[in-house]
């Protein structure tokens, strides 16, 4: 132990990087420019998020904006609830084809992936109920690679084929998605296993609430987890697991070791798992905060929460600011509104009153927080709305990442689909600066450190 403690420290001390260096040799960390925005490394015709506008070198906050192959994600979203139906099948169509289906085409593809949705028995048995393990988007990691054993075409890279594998993945995901949470449940709490079987004539969100809940979800329920889906399904190439996606797929890799490392990014706690930190944080409020409608003692409280003197120390009010967008996030705003009728239906008005308060205090917050003239101008994003709304259809904590997972299922494939077939593929790989130095060799009896 002592020896790894050393190895320890060693490997820390050299890791370290003086952040002047950063500076000196005008590092793009993160990818990112000074200004904050990101650094132009490809082209898509898939996704487009808009949440500023650009003159010269400066940027210029703007409402957000969601485009899902042209088309603004708020008419998309318009459409179909006016209707009166589900969208998420219709969403997948429109990304991975490049158009809205007709009413033919969305019956056929929404029939189609139906019938993709069943899971070979000894694939829930072997893979999912016997080899459980402690998070479900590791099972759901594992589950993708597993799929590759049970294709005979898994290196076939042509156009076809890896349509028909993402085809298989979107359709199967969500039941593999419902049944690792039962493994996971089963073992580690102790609690029954449930396995039912997905529905032919329930939409995708129907039928994932369906086996998490039996017939225990009401219309509004699903309603709201379909927007969601729809919403969370796409956000342009540069968000980290959709990047991770065109990263590995420019590589020469098959696809189900792509979605495998999709899914390690996104169960990273700064990505995916952003609304779970959104939950704790509300719940640390409401413990701590005596009157959650006097804006004034709610103020202070996430000015502490700002100063690293509350909730959990990271000096941050989750949910609130996003890397792009400023003014608002198109998707934040869909989900309020559903969100609120939600609330009413569960008896859970006052909670969503303190969202909403935290919503209007935290910007006025943030700048006395930082003052000076250059405080940026933040919003709710689209966690800061989900964990509650998750919470609300009665969805256990565990799920919350692995839905992200299920809808943007749909954007990584479209994505890798454009990477592998687009003229101008290279592999992708930056470049990385050494600035260790150079040393001489010495003998090993030499050594004195």
């Amino acid at each position: 132990m002592d020896f790894l403690n050393h190895l320890d420290q060693l490997s820390i001390d050299v890791s370290q990087i003086d952040k002047e260096l950063f500076t000196r040799f005008d590092v793009k960390r993160g990818l990112r420019n000074q200004n904050g925005s990101g650094v132009l490394v490809g082209l898509t015709n898939i996704g487009d998020v808009v949440g500023y506008e650009k003159e010269g070198d400066k940027v210029i906050p703007a409402h957000g904006r969601l485009y899902y192959r042209g088309l603004e994600v708020t008419e998309l979203v318009k459409g179909f609830q006016q209707d009166g139906r589900h969208g998420y099948d219709e969403t997948v169509f429109l990304l991975l084809s490049g158009k809205l289906p007709t009413k033919d085409e969305l019956m056929r593809f929404t029939s189609y992936l139906a019938g993709l949705r069943d899971l070979p028995q000894y694939f829930t048995k072997n893979m999912i109920l016997s080899l459980r393990g402690r998070n479900i988007m590791n099972m759901l990691a594992r589950s993708a690679l597993v799929l590759y054993t049970m294709d005979d075409y898994a290196e076939d890279h042509s156009h076809m084929n890896v349509l028909r594998q993402s085809l298989n993945l979107i359709a199967k995901f969500p039941v593999i998605t419902a049944y690792s949470y039962f493994g996971f449940r089963h073992s580690y709490q102790r609690k029954s296993l449930i396995i039912r079987h997905p529905e032919p004539g329930l939409s995708t969100a129907e039928n994932f609430l369906y086996m998490i809940k039996g017939d225990r979800y009401t219309r509004l329920e699903a309603d709201i987890l379909d927007l969601n889906l729809v919403l969370h399904a796409e956000h342009g190439g540069g968000n980290n697991s959709t990047f991770t996606t065109r990263v590995v797929s420019s590589a020469g890799t098959d696809t189900y070791s792509t979605i495998a490392a999709a899914l390690g990014s996104l169960k990273g706690f700064l990505h995916g798992g952003a609304n779970l930190q959104v939950v704790e944080m509300i719940r640390d409020i409401k413990k701590n905060v005596k009157d959650w409608t006097d804006k004034n003692e709610l103020s202070e409280y996430l000015l502490k929460i700002l100063h690293g003197h509350a909730g959990d120390g990271s000096g941050k009010i989750y949910g609130i600011g996003h890397a792009i967008y400023t003014l608002s996030d198109p998707r934040a705003i869909l989900l309020k509104q559903k969100a609120k009728e939600l609330a009413d239906e569960k008896g859970k008005m006052d909670e969503f009153s303190l969202y909403d308060n935290i919503e209007q205090l935290a910007p006025e917050v943030l700048a006395k927080f930082k003052g000076g003239d250059n405080v940026k101008i933040v919003s709710p994003n689209v966690d800061f709305y989900s964990g509650f709304v998750y919470r609300c259809i009665d969805l256990p904590m565990e799920l919350y990442t692995p839905i992200f997972a299920v809808s943007r299922m749909a954007g990584w494939c479209a994505h890798r689909i454009e990477e592998i077939t687009s003229s101008s593929k290279r592999i992708i790989r930056p470049a990385y600066k050494n600035v260790y130095g150079q040393v001489e060799y010495e003998n090993l009896e030499e050594r004195t450190r």
